[in-house]
């Protein structure tokens, strides 16, 4: 429900958010400098800007969650659901790019404006309106080299393929244009956020992790082994961090995929056992998945818990829900994977670990989202009787009323400190702080915005906790290697016996 409140675009007749409408109807073609449409795609959280970047990395979340666990979608009536959320992420996605041309120069990496330094000129940080009422310019940002951004566009355009396979029109058009997008971001090389406005939101630290998480979901969704060498390479996988451990390491986010990366490559070897050249590296992934897991456990001191149990994977600082749910869905996805190929655990040095704790750990995080906390408030918007109501959005807190606010008009309904007039169903915010405390203030985002890619780790992590009840358990095995050639072979039939 969430990402159905967050279209852009003219929206479908069953979007069923009925205090949302069409919006960002000129985006692209009223921009001089590009002149053509970029219409559609998701607003980001509370504002109405559309980053590439977070933006691809939720829908590959959406996708691999898909792909994983696509009947336990069926079994609670959201497989077309989803499925259709994920095609107009993808759709959008296509429109930033030549997606027919097999080589590019660049990426509108961004539409809508973020300025930061306090002026007065109305963008959408400093204006307060309805997505359906903006009437000011939404320039475009365009990229020429952003290596990250390409990558992670890719591997969404990739895993997006998988899951729509049964399109096989759709599937390739896909798989050509995430084909186009990793060529460029192996050709022209940088950071997308390097001196941009995309810097003051989501700066990306560096693109080495999304080239092993691009170049793995290339190899899945192609089966080119020149994808899987790149990915399993020593020296990218050194660039990536996977040697470094370091404060962050194992901590899935929109900025570094490595740990996913990882997971999925242990898969490859758990279920396929590719063998030599890939052996050597896909055993270092598999091991360093096994410490990441490690890291999650309390008796480990990786990383400090709330007294309400809540795990700090980003040491305190704000809006941790976001690492929580992708943590919890790295563990459970593990253990099903685990389990998939009769494997009861895996070791912490000299101990020995049941799936069944990487389970609770999992579940354990996700219940006190949902309410099982010191507050007894669930973060999730509509979940509970006790939520967050003073959500940090601009669609949510201003009423549908036939009026329309000004880019300052709409800034009494910002500091009003009455509940949001629409309720946006489904939506996690951002979280507590280390100690348990949280402030349901319309402008405190650090507490009370929901983003992209934070939900689509909670939906990837519900899903694949789901099912027990109703006997749907574990992983799909063989969607995601649909397009992986065996790894050995048949060898061919012995010849028909000779005759004269």
């Amino acid at each position: 429900m969430f990402f159905n409140a967050q279209r852009s675009g003219v929206l479908p007749k069953h979007n069923n958010v009925s205090w949302r409408g069409n919006s960002g109807l000129k985006d692209g073609i009223s921009d001089p400098a590009v002149r053509r449409s970029l219409v559609g795609g998701f607003y980001d959280a509370g504002d109405a800007i559309k980053f590439n970047f977070p933006q691809s990395f939720a829908m590959t979340m959406l996708s691999w969650s898909v792909i994983e666990y696509s009947k336990k979608y069926e079994a609670v009536g959201e497989l077309g659901h989803v499925r259709e959320t994920i095609k107009w992420g993808a759709d959008y996605l296509l429109k930033t790019f030549n997606h027919t041309a097999d080589s590019i120069d660049r990426i509108a990496a961004q539409v809508g404006q973020g300025d930061t330094s306090g002026g007065a000129t109305p963008n959408d940080h400093y204006c307060w309106m309805r997505p359906e009422d903006i009437d000011y310019p939404r320039p475009v940002l365009e990229c020429h080299a952003c290596s990250d951004l390409a990558a992670e566009m890719a591997a969404a355009l990739a895993s997006a393929s998988i899951v729509f396979k049964d399109n096989k029109k759709y599937s390739q058009k896909l798989v050509h244009g995430a084909t186009t997008l990793f060529k460029f971001s192996r050709d022209q090389r940088g950071r997308y956020s390097e001196g941009n406005d995309p810097a003051k939101f989501y700066n990306s630290t560096m693109y080495w992790d999304e080239f092993v998480w691009g170049g793995t979901w290339m190899y899945l969704a192609t089966g080119n082994t020149s994808y899987l060498r790149l990915a399993t390479h020593p020296t990218m996988a050194k660039h990536a961090g996977a040697f470094w451990g370091g404060p962050d390491y194992g901590v899935l986010s929109w900025d570094n995929k490595l740990a996913g990366a990882q997971i999925l490559l242990s898969r490859l070897r758990l279920f396929l056992s590719p063998g030599y050249p890939y052996e050597e590296m896909l055993r270092t992934f598999h091991n360093q998945t096994g410490i990441i897991m490690c890291s999650y456990l309390p008796v480990f001191t990786s990383f400090n818990r709330t007294k309400g149990g809540l795990i700090q994977l980003n040491h305190g600082r704000p809006q941790p829900l976001q690492y929580v749910v992708n943590a919890a869905f790295l563990a459970s996805v593990f253990s099903d994977y685990l389990e998939a190929a009769d494997t009861p655990g895996w070791y912490c040095g000299p101990n020995f670990f049941s799936t069944k704790v990487l389970r609770n750990f999992a579940k354990d995080q996700i219940d006190y989202i949902l309410g099982k906390n010191p507050r007894k408030m669930s973060y999730v918007v509509g979940f509970g009787k006790h939520y967050p109501k003073h959500v940090h959005h601009r669609g949510a807190s201003i009423p549908k009323n036939r009026v329309k606010y000004s880019c300052k008009g709409g800034w009494k309904w910002r500091d009003s400190k009455k509940p949001n007039p629409n309720t946006i169903v489904g939506a996690m915010v951002a979280g507590p702080d280390r100690h348990d405390g949280f402030h349901d203030v319309r402008t405190n985002y650090n507490y009370t915005e929901a983003t992209l890619a934070g939900n689509a780790g909670l939906v990837a992590a519900l899903v694949s906790l789901s099912g027990e009840n109703d006997g749907v358990t574990g992983v799909d095995k063989n969607t995601i290697f649909s397009a992986v050639p065996p790894m050995f072979p048949t060898p061919p039939p012995p010849p028909a016996p000779w005759k004269p």
